[in-house]
């Protein structure tokens, strides 16, 4: 291999490399503008209670935890925010003026059009495919000689590091929400119940339940997502947290 041959292929590979860190300015940009953690909050549908005299204030909470992070603890704090608004909140669901019942589905990273679909089925639509997965590729191939094959090879390497050390990361907490309210003295009504049970591939069974009940019952879905390049769950868990406890406290 001459001199000149040698000079071009460097060449070459310079302006690979510099190809590929021009393109690398988005991963710049994203470092830039979510350096700092944003936090938010939505519920698909609104909530509105009936307005009750003082003595009237208690609330039964129940928040169940069917996620994979069992340290997600969000009973406490919202028997706490609740008790803070002037709220009573007691352990006997039959003598409560309000139940407060939660799932925490989901808390996960996910990609935020997921997360979107997930808020838009509302209460008891699937999560499915709301956790993102990423997998990172470089693919090779032909004759080191050939100067084309290296710069693409040299610049997408460089890419490859450069996106890798920034990540756009959402963090997503799915919870279903129901709330009941008893109703004014002497008003009544009925609630009827459809449980479709799968019995195996292909088969199910579906009762019906009809009963007489003095509640109204609402229900909604809450999303709260974190985003921060490079976050970390350790990060956005408690900020996730308070999101939550924030909404659900406010609906008294």
């Amino acid at each position: 291999m001459n001199s000149n041959t040698t000079r071009h292929i460097a060449v070459f590979l310079v302006l690979a490399v510099l190809w590929a860190i021009l393109n690398g300015c988005a991963a710049v940009h994203t470092s830039v503008a979510k350096r700092s953690l944003d936090v938010q909050t939505r519920m698909s549908d609104a909530v509105f209670l009936d307005p009750v005299s003082p003595d009237k204030r208690d609330v039964f909470v129940q928040v169940r935890d069917t996620s994979d992070k069992p340290t997600f603890d969000l009973e406490g704090p919202i028997r706490n925010a609740i008790s803070a608004k002037g709220y009573q909140v007691i352990d006997d669901p039959e003598a409560a003026q309000f139940k407060l019942q939660a799932q925490i589905l989901s808390v996960s990273r996910a990609s935020v059009t997921a997360a979107e679909a997930a808020l838009n089925g509302s209460y008891g639509a699937p999560l499915a495919g709301i956790v993102a997965g990423a997998t990172v590729g470089v693919a090779t191939g032909g004759s080191t000689q050939n100067m084309a094959v290296a710069g693409a090879i040299v610049g997408g390497l460089v890419e490859t590091v450069v996106n890798a050390a920034v990540q756009d990361v959402f963090f997503v907490a799915i919870t279903d929400v129901q709330i009941s309210q008893k109703a004014r003295a002497g008003v009544t009504g009925q609630r009827d119940l459809q449980v479709d049970a799968s019995q195996g591939i292909g088969g199910s069974e579906i009762t019906t339940f009809s009963e007489v009940t003095d509640e109204k019952r609402y229900r909604t879905r809450v999303m709260s997502t974190a985003n921060k390049v490079n976050l970390k769950y350790e990060e956005a868990a408690p900020e996730l947290n308070a999101g939550l406890t924030r909404v659900l406290a406010g609906l008294f």
